[in-house]
């Protein structure tokens, strides 16, 4: 079976909210995007996956996971999964929620940076941020916390394809896309707010150069999604957007223009010619030559190192800070 369709990468530029409230605003501009993206489409290849930037929801605003519980953090699922969950029923869709603040009673005076894959069916699956931007960053890693036993990088079989979904500065670390990958996914969704200097532009052009790489690495398309809000929205930094999709062999297929602002950018996916490559390639074929004995650097733990006083448990910049150079004790110089 032939299964080949249109992506839609939806870059954002609202304000930030600093209360719960606040996020209603943003989900209706979310569910009007995707309306867009698939009327666009439809005289086309049809779109069927929609991506949204990290902190689409909601972002850090406050200095302290303290401040972000008490403000701004909600469970997953919650009433804006479950608009999303309408949209996609209405629009027979899958739709990667921009990332949203969740507090989980389960791990109480912890915040996550999450997103959902949601589908006609709901929710069919949560990813929490492995690899925090720190030491800015004050949500919890689920890496971190002692007897977590949830998949970090689960992957969803739909009809669309087997996606994988990671965060932002996760991408920074081959290690979370491989991983996904060896866990099946086919289309690798980045859900990013990548910052100027290191965004989608010369001599820095980070976004790009990663994306590009960890598709041809893994032999996967990747949807990505990149803030675009203006400096007035999200300060201190600017927010460069250059959305784009990128298929297996690090093709730009589509890519939104520099700068910020909204911008919705469509390109075609074809699982069935990435399964048929996958199936076929003996080069090039980088999971299938991974040597894994040969790189004992993942023998042994790096981080979060232990500290001598382990006194608070809630995250800050000031302990991120602290955790960061006894990490770096133990690297050669």
């Amino acid at each position: 079976m032939t299964i080949r369709y249109s992506v839609a990468a939806c870059q954002t530029d609202l304000a930030n909210p600093v209360d719960r409230r606040g996020m209603r605003a943003n989900t209706d501009r979310i569910l009007s995007m995707i309306d867009s993206a698939v009327a666009g489409a439809a005289p086309f290849l049809p779109v069927r996956l929609i991506v949204f930037p990290e902190f689409a929801h909601s972002a850090p605003v406050f200095p302290t996971a303290a401040e972000l519980i008490q403000k701004l953090a909600i469970p997953i699922p919650n009433e804006h999964t479950e608009r999303l969950q309408q949209k996609a029923k209405e629009l027979d869709v899958y739709i990667q929620s921009g990332s949203m603040l969740e507090a989980d009673p389960k791990w109480p005076g912890h915040v996550f940076n999450s997103t959902c894959l949601i589908g006609p069916q709901g929710v069919l699956y949560k990813y929490r941020k492995v690899n925090t931007w720190i030491p800015y960053e004050v949500h919890t890693s689920p890496h971190d916390l002692e007897g977590y036993d949830e998949p970090l990088f689960p992957v969803a079989d739909t009809p669309i394809g087997r996606l994988g979904c990671a965060i932002c500065y996760d991408w920074l670390f081959p290690e979370a896309l491989r991983q996904l990958t060896a866990n099946g996914a086919e289309v690798l969704v980045r859900v990013s707010a990548y910052m100027d200097p290191w965004g989608a532009t010369e001599p820095m052009a980070w976004w790009t150069v990663v994306n590009r790489c960890r598709a041809l690495e893994n032999t996967a398309y990747v949807v990505a999604a990149n803030q675009g809000a203006s400096l007035k929205h999200y300060p201190p930094y600017s927010w460069p957007g250059g959305s784009q999709v990128v298929d297996f062999d690090g093709r730009l297929l589509a890519e939104a223009s520099p700068g910020p602002g909204e911008r919705i950018v469509v390109a075609p996916v074809d699982i069935s010619a990435l399964r048929h490559e996958r199936a076929t390639r003996r080069g090039h074929h980088m999971l299938a030559h991974l040597r894994t004995e040969a790189y004992p650097v993942y023998q042994q733990h790096q981080y979060p190192p232990s500290l001598s006083d382990e006194s608070s448990t809630q995250l800050s910049y000031e302990k991120n800070n602290l955790l960061i150079d006894e990490a770096k004790k133990k690297i050669r110089s």
